[in-house]
C-alpha cells in the first residue's frame, strides 16, 4: 500500500474499538527535584490531574485519532470517579460501561515528575483491582473493530484465563486483539500473562514488564517467548530506543522519534492508541508500528497522559516529518 493510499485509508476510518482495563485518575506536578519534608512547601510549574491507566490513557489517544471509544472498566462511587468519566466523555470516550463500585475508591496515582520526564509514583489500586468477568459489557465486545486490553497483572479480579476469555469473545467476532500491562505484579505474574497469549493479536508491554513477565534476559528472548505461548505479534516499546517487533516476519526494531522531554507519563499508551487504529485501517505491522512511535514520541512534550497528539493529523504530520514510510 502506498503512503497516500494508507493516510487515506486511515482518514477515512472511525473504528469501533473496546478500552477494557485499568482506569485511573492522575495527579501530577512538575519539575519535583526534591520532595519537602515537615511542613515546607515548594513552588512547582505545573499541576494537572488526567484521565489515565492502560486503559483509561489509551482510550483518549484512540479517540483524538479517529475511532469510536467504548470505556470498559470499574471506577468507585466518588468524585474522582466522576471526574473521570467527565473527563473521559468530554474527549470523546463512552464512559457508559464504567461500572461504579460501593465502598472503593476510584483508581488513582499521585506524579511528581523530576525534571528529566521521569515519573516516580504513589498509587491507590482502588477499583480496577475488582473489575471482573460479572462487569464486562458483552454485547460491546460482539460489535466492535477491537479491543485493547490495558494492565495484564494489575486486575487480580479479571487476570489469567479471565482476561483471556474477554479476547477469545471478542476475535471470536471478529476483533482485533490488542494486550498490554502496567507494571507486572505478583509472583504468578508470567503464568498469568502466558494464560492470555494465545487469544492476543498484538502484545505490547513495556520492555521492563516484557523482562519480568518473560523472566527473560533482554526484549528478543521475551518477545520469542511470549510468540511461543500464542501471540500472533508482540511489539515491545524500549522508550528512547524505538521498538522490537517480532511475528511471523520475524523480529526487527524501529527507532524513536527525537523530542525534548517533559513528563513520560502515557506514552506507552499513546503509542499502543497508534498501533490499534493504523492495524484497524490495514496498514502492515511496521507502518502501525511507525505510527504508534510517532504518538508515544509526541506524547513526551507535555504533562500527563493526554499531551500527546490532538488529533490524526497532527500524528501523521510528525510521523512524515521524522521518518517518510511507505504502509
Amino acid at each position: 500500500m502506498t503512503a497516500d493510499a494508507a493516510d487515506a485509508a486511515l482518514r477515512a476510518s472511525h473504528p469501533t474499538v473496546v478500552a477494557a482495563g485499568t482506569y485511573i485518575v492522575d495527579v501530577l506536578g512538575r519539575p519535583v527535584e526534591e520532595l519537602p519534608r515537615g511542613q515546607v512547601s515548594l513552588l512547582l510549574d505545573e499541576i494537572r490531574i488526567t484521565p489515565a491507566g492502560t486503559a483509561g490513557g489509551t482510550s483518549v489517544d484512540l479517540a483524538r485519532l479517529g475511532a469510536n471509544v467504548l470505556a470498559l472498566g470499574a471506577i468507585g462511587e466518588d468524585l474522582a470517579g466522576d471526574f473521570l468519566a467527565g473527563a473521559l466523555a468530554s474527549q470523546g470516550v463512552d464512559p457508559a460501561r464504567l461500572v461504579r463500585k460501593p465502598d472503593v475508591q476510584t483508581s488513582c496515582t499521585m506524579l511528581p515528575i523530576h525534571p528529566d520526564g521521569s515519573r516516580p509514583a504513589w498509587h491507590v489500586r482502588g477499583a480496577n483491582s475488582t473489575f471482573c468477568l460479572d462487569d464486562v459489557a458483552w454485547e460491546a465486545l460482539e460489535r466492535c473493530d477491537a479491543v485493547h486490553l490495558g494492565g495484564l497483572t494489575a486486575l487480580p479480579g479479571l487476570d489469567g484465563e479471565d482476561a483471556g476469555e474477554v479476547l477469545r469473545r471478542a476475535r471470536e467476532h471478529g476483533a482485533l486483539t490488542t494486550a498490554d500491562c502496567l507494571g507486572v505484579h505478583g509472583e504468578h505474574a508470567r503464568e498469568l500473562v502466558a494464560a492470555v497469549m494465545p487469544h492476543v493479536d498484538v502484545f505490547m508491554p513495556n520492555e521492563a514488564e516484557a523482562l519480568l513477565a518473560a523472566d527473560a534476559p533482554d526484549a528478543v528472548t521475551a518477545a520469542r517467548r511470549f510468540r511461543d505461548h500464542g501471540a500472533r505479534c508482540v511489539i515491545v516499546k524500549r522508550g528512547p530506543d524505538g521498538c522490537l517487533i517480532a511475528d511471523d516476519d520475524g523480529e526487527r526494531t524501529l527507532p524513536a522519534h527525537a523530542l525534548e522531554v517533559v513528563d513520560t507519563t502515557g506514552c506507552g499508551d499513546a503509542f499502543c492508541a497508534g498501533v490499534i487504529v493504523a492495524r484497524c485501517a490495514g496498514w502492515s505491522i511496521d507502518g502501525a508500528a511507525r505510527l504508534g512511535c510517532a504518538t508515544g514520541s509526541l506524547n513526551v512534550r507535555g504533562l500527563g497522559s493526554d499531551a500527546g497528539a490532538r488529533d490524526l493529523a497532527e500524528a501523521l504530520a510528525f510521523m512524515e516529518l521524522e521518518a517518510p514510510v511507505v504502509r
